[in-house]
């Protein structure tokens, strides 16, 4: 049995992640920032620990790591996304979905790192998006943290890897989430005609390439492709 830490898991993947992990015997804690009654919901149906936890505020991921007595396994699953031309951003907007993004994961991955070196072992995934990989028009923002997100992975892989600790990425495609909620139906088929399987993925497709990544030991510094032969 492993201690897994999953940010953003009280909705889409991290929820699905998290379910995956505790269904293993994992013990299992998992970050949400306000959505308090979708994490009780997980927390009921999978045993998992509820911490409520803004991954963008350092003292707050401070706090809640340094609370948990070990980590072996980091999922920073937290994201928001933005949707509109790139001059209609506005600044506040940007600078929160890479807070979110990108600085929850440097956040979270220096909270967890006590917990890794006392072991000499470790293991983090992170979770991209293949717009992170290729970009999307009107998604600048997103698209711009997510790759950062990939070259954070491919760097900490290097920097950590004497000291045990495996960093790896998933790059889900078009994933049926509330955050395709507002997307219109045709649009969705669309893209599901434009994939090599046909069809959008699930939460629960992505949550079986981060279980993978977390028990593969000798994989490391790698960008795992979930999105059925969309981007190839």
């Amino acid at each position: 049995m492993e201690t897994v830490v999953v940010t953003g898991g009280s909705r889409g993947i991290g929820a699905a992640a998290v379910e995956r992990f505790a269904a293993r015997g994992d013990r299992v804690y998992f970050l949400y920032e306000k959505n308090h009654a979708a994490a009780k919901a997980v927390a009921g149906r999978t045993g998992a620990a509820a911490l409520c936890c803004d991954v963008a505020d350092p003292a707050a991921v401070s706090r809640t790591f340094a609370a948990l007595d070990h980590v072996d396994v980091l999922v920073c699953g937290a994201g928001i996304s933005h949707y509109g031309l790139m001059s209609q951003v506005e600044e506040a907007t940007w600078d929160r979905i890479f807070a979110v993004n990108v600085k929850g994961v440097y956040h979270c991955v220096n909270a967890a790192m006590p917990h890794f070196l006392r072991k000499h072992r470790g293991c983090i995934v992170t979770v991209s998006s293949m717009w992170g990989q290729v970009g999307a028009s009107c998604e600048a923002a997103y698209s711009a943290s997510k790759g950062a997100v990939i070259a954070l992975t491919k760097a900490l892989a290097k920097e950590l890897g004497p000291s045990g600790i495996r960093v790896n990425c998933v790059a889900p495609g078009v994933i049926l989430t509330d955050m395709c909620a507002q997307v219109d139906p045709q649009a969705l088929e669309a893209l599901a005609q434009e994939a090599a399987l046909g069809r959008n993925g699930t939460p629960e497709d992505v949550a079986q390439a981060i279980e993978y990544l977390a028990r593969a030991e000798f994989v490391t510094g790698q960008v795992l492709p979930v999105n059925g032969g969309l981007v190839i």
